[in-house]
Formats: C-alpha cells, sequence, structure tokens
C-alpha cells in the first residue's frame, strides 16, 4: 500500500510524521511523508524550535508528487496535526485531486485537538475547520473521546453516548470512526478500551491501561490503524493488529522509562502483531 501522510515533523523524538512512518513501513507500507512542520521537538516540552510549513509550500511538494505521476498508486491520504490554519484548505484541496484520479483512494483524518486532561492544545481556529471542512471529507477519522465529543458537540461519558456521537460523526462524512482511549463507567480502572465503526458494525477492544502516557501514541495508532485498514478493509482486523502494536509499543517504552515512543525497540511488533486481546463485537 502507498499511503500520503501529511503530518507534522520533529527530529528529536516521535510524533506526527515522526511517529507515523516508520511503523507504516515496518507494517509493510510504502509512505510518502509531507511535513507540516518541522520541529525540533513536540510542543510538550514547553520550547522548540523550527517553521511552520505555509499550506503553499505543501502544495508544492504535492505538485511535485502528481508530475512523478504518483496518484493513481496512492492508496490512502492520512493527515494529522496540522500546525497553521492554512493547512486544512491544502489537505481537502490534496484529497480531492487525488480521488479525482484515484475514485478507491481512502482518506484517513486525525483531528489532532487536544484531550480531556489538557483540553485543547492547537489554534483556536484549528477546531472548526478540522470539524467544517476536513472532516466531511474524510473516510475515516480517528479521534479520542474528547476530539469526538468536539466535531459532534456530544456528550460521550458512556458508551452509548460514544456510540450516538460516532453516528452524528459519520453523518458528517467518514463512513469509519475509530474512537482511542475509550473510558466509561463500565471500563475496569485497569483497563483502557478502543472503538472502531465501520458502517454499522462496531467492535471493542480492551487493554491493560499502563500508569502514563506518552506523545506521539495517538500518531501511532492512526497510522497503523490506516494501514491495517486500506490493506484489509476489515475494521475488526485492523483494530487488532493495532490494539496489539501500541499496546507493546507503550510497554516497551513504559519498561524502558524513556520519555519518548521506543519505536526503534518495538518494531518487530509493527510487522508481526502478537494479536494477544479480543475484540468484541457491538
Amino acid at each position: 500500500m502507498n499511503i500520503l501522510s501529511i503530518q507534522s515533523h520533529v527530529a528529536y523524538g516521535h510524533v506526527g510524521n515522526s511517529a507515523a512512518v516508520f511503523p507504516l513501513q515496518r507494517a509493510g507500507h510504502e509512505v510518502w511523508p509531507i511535513h507540516t512542520v518541522n520541529f525540533s521537538n513536540h510542543t510538550g516540552y514547553g520550547d522548540w524550535g523550527g517553521p511552520m510549513i505555509p499550506a503553499s509550500d505543501v502544495t508544492a511538494i504535492v505538485d511535485g508528487i502528481e508530475k512523478r505521476g504518483a496518484f493513481p498508486h496512492i492508496d490512502a491520504i492520512l493527515s494529522g496535526y496540522q500546525g497553521g490554519p492554512d493547512i486544512a484548505g491544502a489537505i481537502v484541496e490534496t484529497v480531492n485531486r487525488i480521488k479525482a484520479v484515484n475514485p478507491k483512494a481512502l482518506y484517513a483524518c486525525d483531528p489532532v485537538m487536544g484531550n480531556a486532561k489538557s483540553g485543547c492544545f492547537v489554534s483556536d481556529d484549528i477546531p472548526p475547520l478540522l470539524r467544517d471542512k476536513v472532516v466531511p471529507v474524510a473516510d475515516i477519522i480517528t479521534p479520542n473521546q474528547f476530539e469526538l465529543g468536539y466535531l459532534t458537540d456530544s456528550s460521550v461519558n458512556t458508551l452509548e453516548e460514544t456510540l450516538g456521537a460516532v453516528k452524528k460523526a459519520q453523518d458528517i462524512g467518514p463512513k469509519t470512526v475509530l474512537v482511542t482511549s475509550v473510558q466509561r463507567p463500565e471500563t475496569d480502572e485497569d483497563e483502557i478500551e478502543m472503538l472502531a465503526v465501520d458502517g454499522e458494525r462496531a467492535y471493542l477492544v480492551a487493554t491493560p491501561k499502563l500508569p502514563f502516557k506518552r506523545n506521539g501514541s495517538g500518531d501511532v495508532t492512526a497510522a497503523l490503524f490506516t494501514g491495517h485498514y486500506v490493506e484489509t478493509h476489515d475494521a475488526k482486523e485492523a483494530l487488532k493488529r493495532t490494539a496489539s502494536s501500541v499496546y507493546d509499543l507503550l510497554h516497551t517504552t513504559y519498561e524502558a522509562d524513556a520519555r519518548e515512543l521506543q519505536l526503534i525497540e518495538s518494531q518487530d511488533v509493527f510487522a508481526n502483531p502478537r494479536l494477544q486481546f479480543h475484540v468484541e463485537e457491538l
């Protein structure tokens, strides 16, 4: 599979394309990254160097890829952290241009905005652009519960509420929704869940909850789910593989007490997921 990935990039550590590209490659995909920022490190450190990439530069790179005759061979477009508010238009334009040549190409949007603990950590301009302009053209979205609630103006505290919000999101455009980091009253306190809904079919998987968080884990999750879904067109299988690999990545990172995701040390779990978790169809 050939995947065009439009996301942030950091030189030090692993978020955005720096988190997504290598796992996808180890899972067997060709990845063509386009960066929306070129930072020294992720912003969670409190300071960083490097520029946001203007939308005109992103489009210029897309133009060059088109001149290589590559559009018909793109199986998926993946987007994540968008940097400046002008990037939304560049992404939507890119998706439309590729789909005009290759209607089978799927667009997966990770609508990065924030989380329940930290709130929004992007520019105030980004969330409404994602909701009103980007998500409507997506085939797949991979929000966390907080982002799903914002996109659909919904409460997402219970499984029923979350499923209702997913239906609202599907009404906006995407057929396939992966909700990451699902927590609800029924969830065991030592577990965390992911929910994948593909059309009318919904799947839930629980994995052990590790007592820490690391930047970039959502980027890896969105990337692997996209890659597996595009390859198999099976949301249950994509969820099973993704949950397995991401848990093992996080477990390795936790055991190493590392500030950054241990992608290199975990590379075998991207190529050969253990498939150790049961996926339940709801």
